[in-house]
């Protein structure tokens, strides 16, 4: 049997129309299949990791230097978000009678040594602060050392949520094996 030309044009352009009306439908299907094998590479967050979120967000804060009443004071404000992986990024700016103070601190977990990872940045730092961290009761608590032989700096910072939306942070230091003294004592109020 034999088509007619004028059939054949109609057949051609009809196939064309099902290939253009099917584009979206592939695309879809491909996007679906992409968005699928991201979420499924997408590694899901440490628990540990999840237990950081009461940092999420934006803060206003005080940073008292001292314990008298007198104590000098800057303020500042620092942000919090999930970074990419498990790690959580916050970044600060404060200043005042103390100075200006502005830098990036990147939390994870490290599931080799069972034990958070802090890593601080900041314009009064030469290179980064590495401090090893776990969760003591309620208290988020990092410690660090830092110095050569017989001249160790000791660093113990303390975390926790003493009220929804209130953070107290606390920056102890020692040097070699004096006892302890507050370096800086920190409220923070969410936005």
């Amino acid at each position: 049997m034999r088509i007619p030309e004028h059939a054949k044009a109609l057949i051609a352009l009809a196939g064309t129309i099902g290939i253009f009306l099917g584009l979206p439908v592939r695309a879809a299907r491909q996007e679906n299949k992409s968005a699928t094998s991201a979420q499924q590479s997408k590694p899901k967050p440490a628990p540990e990791m999840e237990k950081l979120n009461f940092y999420l967000g934006e803060w206003d804060y005080t940073e008292t230097y001292g314990k008298s009443p007198t104590s000098p004071k800057n303020t500042g404000v620092y942000t919090s978000k999930l970074g990419p992986g498990n790690t959580l990024i916050n970044t600060y700016h404060s200043k005042g009678p103390v100075g200006d103070f502005e830098g990036l601190q990147i939390y994870t977990w490290d599931p080799r040594e069972k034990a958070y990872k802090l890593y601080v940045f900041a314009n009064d730092l030469p290179g980064a602060l590495v401090e090893t961290g776990a969760f003591e009761g309620d208290t988020l608590v990092f410690r660090a050392e830092l110095g050569p032989q017989g001249a160790t700096v000791k660093l113990r910072n303390t975390t926790r949520v003493t009220e929804p939306g209130k953070l107290v942070s606390e920056q102890f230091m020692a040097r070699n094996d004096q006892p302890e003294t507050l370096l800086v004592h920190v409220e923070a109020r969410k936005r």
